[in-house]
């Protein structure tokens, strides 16, 4: 059973996130904050294995309070659910290590399926390692690089992927490369890399002569 520990200001929304974590199997709500304060408490006395954290706090922004968690020792992990749609804050978060960044609002299909996500990983990491396709098999399970494409960054992919759900409407390359700050065809590489994966889906959008323009929208 993985124990986890829910952190909103909002008690309404605390409310309904902890019923989303009671009606995923293998996991079990054990205790929720509205403040860092009260996290760490939390942290302190229940040790959960996951926290599920907002980082629009009434004492302290999340991420700071990650930072803040990880300097007193608590290695917990972290799963951001947030409003929050800033691509700087994307980019810390992957920097400190969050294992999820779910935006607000969303569905508890979504929200169950990245905690099935996250039981399958840490089922990965927790096995016996005998040799190096052990090893890579833990790698893919956790999402990072060697479960990529060749060619292709796990930091980048989570980047795209969180500005394109965050986007209101559809995205192009270039409108999606300038938000995160990477090359057009950058942006556009990982962009179709979701497409084919089913997770976005593309539209043509003509404008007078010309090449039309793709055009992405998460699914």
């Amino acid at each position: 059973m993985i124990d986890v520990l829910v952190v909103d200001d909002d008690f309404r929304l605390v409310n309904i996130h902890r019923g989303f974590v009671e009606r995923t199997p293998g996991f079990r709500a054990v205790a929720s904050a509205r403040t860092g304060e009260e996290t760490l408490a939390a942290l302190d006395e229940h040790r959960p294995d996951l926290v599920l954290l907002d980082l629009y706090l009434p004492d302290v922004f999340g991420l700071d309070l990650v930072r803040r968690m990880r300097a007193e020792g608590h290695e917990t992990d972290v799963f951001v659910i947030s409003a929050a749609r800033e691509s700087e804050a994307v980019r810390a978060a992957v920097r400190l290590g969050v294992v999820s960044y779910l935006l607000k609002p969303f569905s508890f299909d979504e929200f169950q399926e990245r905690l099935e996500q996250y039981a399958n990983r840490r089922a990965g990491l927790a096995m016996a390692v005998r040799d190096q396709a052990d090893v890579d098999r833990a790698f893919a399970r956790t999402g990072t690089a060697t479960a990529m494409p060749k060619g292709f960054s796990t930091e980048t992919a989570q980047l795209v992927e969180a500005t394109l759900r965050g986007a209101d409407g559809s995205l192009s390359a270039a409108e999606c490369a300038e938000r995160i700050g990477v090359s057009r065809v950058s942006a556009r590489r990982y962009l179709e890399q979701l497409a084919e994966r089913g997770r976005a889906e593309v539209a043509l959008k003509y404008a007078g002569r010309g090449r039309p323009e793709r055009r992405y929208r998460w699914r």
